[in-house]
């Protein structure tokens, strides 16, 4: 073990986060703070890559704002995320879907992934 794991390892808390991947729909409440102010505003979109493990594991989620793509990057180890719900299941091929930057409208949808 080197150095470095040993680290993320000691360090890593346990995040009760619930399991996603890329494809998915979720809505993140991410904690704001404005001066001495704080409030939690929601962010829902689509994950479109989850990159790095331990502590700089990140996640990113698009969503269309007026017809204008805005895409957000999380760390998933950070305490600013207050929760996180899982809208929909995406049923994707790929763990990658930059992709969805330059389609619009209907095909840019993702098919729901169902379960039994």
């Amino acid at each position: 073990m080197d150095a470095i794991s040993f680290i993320h390892e000691q360090v890593t808390k346990e995040t009760n986060l619930p399991a996603f991947r890329a494809g998915d729909t979720v809505v993140v409440d991410y904690r704001i703070t404005e001066g001495d102010k704080s409030r939690i505003q929601q962010f829902r979109g689509d994950v479109i890559q989850i990159k790095g493990e331990g502590l700089t594991k990140t996640f990113t989620v698009r969503k269309m704002s007026n017809g204008v793509g805005v895409e957000r990057i999380f760390p998933l180890s950070s305490p600013a995320i207050d929760g996180l719900t899982i809208v929909k299941h995406g049923k994707v091929r790929r763990s990658r879907l930059f992709y969805l930057r330059d389609r619009v409208g209907k095909k840019a949808r993702i098919k729901e992934r169902r379960t039994k």
